[in-house]
């Protein structure tokens, strides 16, 4: 099973869903992060949930 690790992040309610948008990719592009939740609140902010997978490397017994 794959191990991830996480990374949560709040967009404030002035936010508009284009910036939010931009972050996002930004952080998915560089990052190698993609969306795990996004969990939108009754005042308009935005909370995120990010995610990759760790690749761990196998050591070489030669």
């Amino acid at each position: 099973m794959p191990e991830y690790e996480f990374v949560d992040v709040y967009v404030p309610r002035g936010v508009s869903r284009k910036e939010a948008t931009r972050l996002l990719t930004d952080h998915a592009e560089y990052g190698h992060w993609e969306l795990d939740r996004l969990m939108l609140h009754r005042d308009g902010s935005r909370r995120v949930r990010l995610r990759r997978r760790i690749i761990r490397q196998v050591r070489a017994t030669w």
